[in-house]
Order: C-alpha cells, then structure tokens, then sequence
C-alpha cells in the first residue's frame, strides 16, 4: 500500500509540475534538455553551460495524406532513468566506452483519432540524442512519413563546415561559411569535377554539420541508429539561422513507409567548449544498440594493399578488354594489356604484402562486367563469382595462402542494388570458398531500382542486409558510396569502414581537395564511423597519365600522419609497391602503425585548422601521433604526458623536412629518433598543407 501511495504521489507532483511551468527537463553536467507541450505542440531546447545551443524548436512528423505528428497533443505522462555502464567495443579507438545519460520519455497522445508517439531523450555530458518511437496501437499499424517536421533553431549565426545536400553523393569538398552565407547551387555551381545532382532545396545540407559559434561553443549535429529509415539533411533557413529535418524521399516521392511499432534513428547534437571533445564524442556509438553478432572472434582489424591506385592514376585498368571492340570474330574477348588484375601483378602485390607483413589483398576489377558498367544505368552488369581469363582465382587463392596472405573480394554493383541482391548468397559462398575475410563493395552510379537515392530508405535497408549477410559468412565489410555512418558498427561490427566522403582517390582523378580537406573531415564525415579514406601516397606529383601536373595537395609526413587522424580498422597503403620502395624508411611507419587501440588522447584540434592524435596500440605499450595541419605552417608543442611515468620510450618521428610545402616540395620528409618520458614535449614544426607522425615504443 506504501508503495502504491508513493507512486500516486509521484505521478500528482509530475503532473503539478507540468501544470505549472509546463516544463520537462534532464541535465548532465554542463548540457541540460528542456521539452515542453506549446499549446499542443511538443518543443524540445538544449543549453550548455546555461547558453543556449538549440532554441525551442518543433518537433514530429507530417503524414501522408494530410495526417500529422506535430500538434493537437497532450502529455500522457513522462518518467526519468539514469544509466550509468561501461561496455567494450569489439575494436575501436578505446578499449572501453562509459554509456553515462539521463533519459527523459514523454508519452504524448492525440485525440480524433485516439493515437500516441512517445519522444525518448537521453542527455550526456557532451550532447543529447533523441528519437520518436510510435508504440503499437490500433490506429496506426502502417502509415507513411511525408516529411519530419524536427527543427533545430540554432542561437546564431555560426561558423559551419558543410557539404550540399546531394541524395546520392557526399563526395564534395567542404565550404566553410556563415549559415547565412549557405547556398549549395553556388557551391555545385564551382563544382566541375564530379557529375552532381542535389537536392531540389537549394538550402539543404548533409550531416554531420560541424559549427563554431562566435564565444567559441562547436557544435555538431547529426543521427546514430540509421535503421529502416531514410538520411536526415538539414534544410537551412539563411535569416533565422533555423535547421529543419529534410528526409530523402523514395521513388514515388514519399519518405519512409513505416509499420508501428517503430524506433526513428535518435537526432544527435554533440557539444562542447573544446574541439577535442567533439572528436572525443562516444555519444553517437552508445546510441546504438550492441552487437547482434555473437561470437565475434573472426573480426580482425588489418591493414593492406592492392592495385587501386594504379588504376586510378591511368597505369592499369579495371576492364579486360576496350568497350565496344572487346570480341574477336571468333567471339573471344580481346585483352586491352593493361589490365590490372591479372595472375602476374596480383602476385607482385602479394609479395609485397608477405614480405612487408601486410596482411591483406585487395583486386578490383577481377570480375566480368567492367567494360561498359558506368553510367549507364543497366540492370545486369557483373558476375560476383565469374573471373576474367587472365585472373586465376584458383592459383592465386593458393600463392597468397602460401604467403600468408588474406586477398580481399571487391563487389562492384554499378548502383543496380536488385541484381547484387539477387547475387548475394552466391557471392559470399564464394567468398567462403576461396578464404576471402573481406569485401569492399561499391555503389558507384544511378541506383536500381530506379527512382531510390543511395541516401533514402529503400538503400538504408539494403547496405545493412549486406552487413546481415556478410556477417553470416564471416566476411568483414568495406562499404563505398553508401549513406553516412551512423554508429552502426557497434550493433554490427564486422561493418568495419566505410568510404561515404570525398577520399584520397580524388587527388588521382580530379584537381583533389584542399589541404584543410583532412581536418575538417573528422569532425564531420568521420563522426559516424570509420572511413576508408585510402591514405599513404607517397608519390605526391608527376603519377597521373591524364595530367602530369595533379599532384596530391599535402606533403608525404601528412600522408603518414593521416593514419592516425583518419581513424579505420581497414586501412590501405594505397600507393604502387614501388613507390614504397623508394623510401623505405618512411615506409617504416606504416609497417609499424596500428589499426586498433586501446587508448585515444585527442591532443589539440581545431576544424579546418589543425589536428593532433596519440593512439595506444591494442594490447601493446606502443603509442602512435599523427599531427596535420591546413594550408598553413605550423609550430606545436606536444606533451607527452600521457606515457607511464617512470619509463622511457624511443619515439621516432616522421616530420616534414626544412623546406617541405604541400605545392612546391611535398615529398621533403626527415626522421629522427629520441629518447623521451612522460616530461617529455615534442617541438614539431608542420608545413604548409604538412603533417608529423611519430611512433613511441617502451625501451
């Protein structure tokens, strides 16, 4: 009976509270959430430090057919929980992640029809996520989303970090500007390197949206938990400085078709004082929901190499012969000579991947269908399991198990998702038959079935199949142009990386990205999740066939350091073997560097400007730093006080030479070696568009 009293009184004094100020809230440490019902419609406002960061703002969802989620509601009633956990990543930048939030759930109802939507809160001590989730109920079993109507009023005029609002690529380099200022068709207007199609809202942006206001708050706004549902961009509002959730649409102009009950991914905002906790941020991953796979033993982070680069710079092709003359009279395929992935240049890779200890492989172009597979927008381009006649699949599967090697399957589907659905279980039978670990699939082209975008919802629920059944047969994936991370790796760990941004390759076929370009990345593209970004090119100018003069915009020492800020489990040494032969020593840093920590320090970062990272090897004492810097020089002091006290270290460092510039002299690099403590601080001088990477290992 005490019990029951106790609770009849709790639920009157939460109603007594809601009567009077009409006010929920949940705070942790500097950040606190405020909701409120505003004459029926729920409105949501966070503050950091007592500044307000997102302003009351709307919130819910428009329905098809005239339907609403965003007014006529009452607050059924609401209820608080703190959690407080730690749980342990299968791999990732820590070894350990504390999931420490309060959550705040209000049930609202409508009337006329009789309906409910709960809204979940959770607020950290960095950020807040918060999700929609539509209980089972009798009228509404299926509905179909229209359009989300959560707003983010924003208290200024910020600085912002964006890429335009594309339903099929990210791969933009990104415009830094005031949010009045944004303007994507002026940005897609200057673009003359990539066949662009955006959004019809000119205003529209990706996420993650990185800001900085003018007292010095950065801010980042993004999703985690993307599941059965399409991307969320953000329709700019340039006067009132005012985000609204825009959702891809589907094929017949909708955005999501949902059945009740259902979860929306959570809206995440990120903030902080210091850029270092921005990048620090666990808040997206513990959003997500655990592993769902079990035994987890035969996921392995690794580094590798494979003949991309090649091809990308003109030396080699993807196609066995030249579209359209590629059949002799007799009806043979007529080999053009450059193909890439054949029996003799595999082998040359697998060498230099056994002698360098390196453990993977990757062919592309191996399979049929390479001769006319872009831009064409064809249903039946490639056979998974059907190699050309000059890659022997059988020998090579033997020469690299001899070696020691693990090769890596590369499924190309040209856009068209239905046919490589319709491949996938053959596919991966025949991964497991020749003993490929790993898949790097890719989406490059017009989607199939026609009218989805690689963003909507259609293809949300298709990547993840594609994790689903990878999973099944224990092959790790690599994932290209598919819809940005959102923490899924943590429910789905063998999705390891994933491309999703403007990478390395882009220095290869275009004009290449701006020296800023890798420090803006991890605030934005990276927030998510891993990327692929390719890094390690040490041949910085003179490698491409189509143009003597591209050159890559950074210096070598930037290159090494990126494997260290540009944070993958799969990273690639993306150059030719002999490039890497040329400079053994800085080569060095890759063979030694680690693809999976126990231990992050985020050491100084600013977006656009600089970053610098100190990562601990997994299960070792070896600590590696990557320091890179924009279009300007720079001079840091490092402290090295993370190390153990009481122990010395050799650290040696990979650093720029004296004369050393991302334009003129980028591939200028010298080593030196110290003896260093935890007292110690490194004095490292970057150039410009430059960079330093360092390794310390105990004496």
């Amino acid at each position: 009976m005490k019990k029951i009293f106790t609770l009849l009184l709790s639920l009157f004094a939460a109603g007594h509270l809601i009567a009077q100020n009409n006010t929920l809230s949940a705070s942790m440490d500097k950040v606190k959430l405020e909701f409120k019902l505003n004459n029926g419609k729920p409105e949501y406002a966070v503050y950091y430090s007592g500044k307000p960061i997102i302003k009351p703002s709307a919130m819910g969802f428009k329905l098809a057919g005239n339907a609403s989620f965003t007014d006529s509601f009452s607050l059924s009633s609401s209820e608080t929980k703190t959690v407080d956990t730690t749980w342990s990543p299968v791999w990732g930048e820590v070894n350990r992640i504390r999931n420490h939030y309060r959550q705040l759930t209000v049930h609202l109802t409508q009337k006329n029809p009789a309906r409910a939507m709960d809204i979940v809160f959770r607020v950290f001590a960095d950020g807040v996520g918060f999700r929609y989730v539509f209980p089972k109920q009798h009228n509404l079993q299926y509905f179909v989303i229209a359009d989300e109507a959560t707003q983010f009023a924003l208290a200024g005029n910020h600085k912002t970090f964006w890429i335009p609002g594309d339903y099929d690529t990210n791969e933009y380099p990104y415009t830094t500007s005031k949010i009045s200022e944004i303007d994507n068709r002026q940005m897609v207007k200057n673009s003359t390197e990539i066949a662009v199609r955006v959004a019809p809202d000119a205003q529209a942006v990706q996420t993650p949206l990185m800001m900085k206001t003018a007292d010095g708050l950065y801010i980042n706004i993004h999703e985690a938990a993307l599941v059965d549902f399409p991307a969320m961009q953000l329709h700019v509002d340039n006067n009132s400085y005012k985000l609204t959730a825009s959702l891809v649409p589907n094929a017949v102009g909708t955005k999501a078709f949902v059945h009740a009950p259902f979860n929306t991914p959570w809206r995440t905002i990120v903030v902080s004082d210091k850029a270092t906790d921005i990048l620090a941020s666990k808040l997206i991953l513990n959003l997500n929901d655990p592993s769902k796979i079990e035994n987890t033993s035969w996921i392995k982070p690794m580094k590798f190499v494979g003949v991309w680069w090649e091809m990308q710079i003109g030396k080699g092709t993807w196609n066995y012969t030249d579209y359209p003359d590629s059949l002799s009279a007799d009806g043979k395929l007529i080999p053009n000579g450059k193909h890439s992935a054949n029996t003799a240049n595999v082998k040359h890779y697998i060498d230099f991947a056994a002698k360098n200890s390196i453990p993977g492989v990757l062919v592309e172009g191996w399979n049929i269908g390479w001769e006319d597979w872009f831009g064409f927008w064809k249903e039946n381009v490639f056979s998974f399991v059907t190699p050309y006649p000059d890659f022997d699949i059988e020998e090579i599967t033997r020469y690299a198990a001899s070696k020691g090697v693990k090769m890596i399957m590369h499924n190309e589907t040209s856009g068209s998702a239905t046919d490589y659905e319709r491949q996938l279980d053959t596919a991966y039978k025949y991964m497991n038959k020749y003993g490929y670990t790993s898949v790097k699939t890719g989406y490059v082209g017009k989607i199939i079935p026609r009218g989805e975008y690689h963003d909507g919802q259609w293809m949300v629920d298709h990547y993840l199949r594609v994790a689903q059944k990878a999973a099944e047969h224990h092959v790790m994936l690599d994932a290209h142009e598919p819809v940005r991370p959102t923490g899924l790796q943590r429910t789905y760990p063998n999705w390891m990386a994933s491309e999703a941004g403007r990478g390395n390759e882009y220095n290869a076929f275009t004009i290449g990205s701006p020296p800023e370009h890798e420090t803006i990345m991890p605030f934005t593209r990276l927030m998510g999740g891993p990327m692929d970004y390719t890094p390690g090119i040490f041949k910085l100018k003179g490698y491409s066939s189509a143009d003597p003069q591209r050159q890559v915009h950074t210096t070598l020492a930037k290159q090494l350091a990126l494997y260290v800020t540009m944070y993958s489990p799969l990273q690639m040494a993306a150059d030719l073997p002999e490039n890497y032969n040329a400079h053994p020593d800085a080569f060095q840093f890759i063979k030694d560097v680690a693809t999976d920590w126990d231990d992050t320090k985020i050491l100084e970062a600013e977006p656009g400007d600089y970053i610098t990272i100190a990562r601990k090897e997994k299960n070792s004492n070896n600590w590696f730093i990557g320091a890179i810097t924009d279009e300007n020089s720079r001079n840091s002091t490092i402290s090295l006080n993370f190390l153990d006290k009481g122990k010395k270290y050799v650290a040696t460092v990979y650093a720029d030479g004296a004369t050393a510039d991302w334009k003129s002299n980028p591939e200028s690099y010298q080593i030196k070696k110290m003896t260093v403590t935890s007292a110690t601080k490194l004095n490292l001088k970057l150039a410009k568009g430059g960079g330093a990477a360092i390794s310390i290992k105990p004496l």
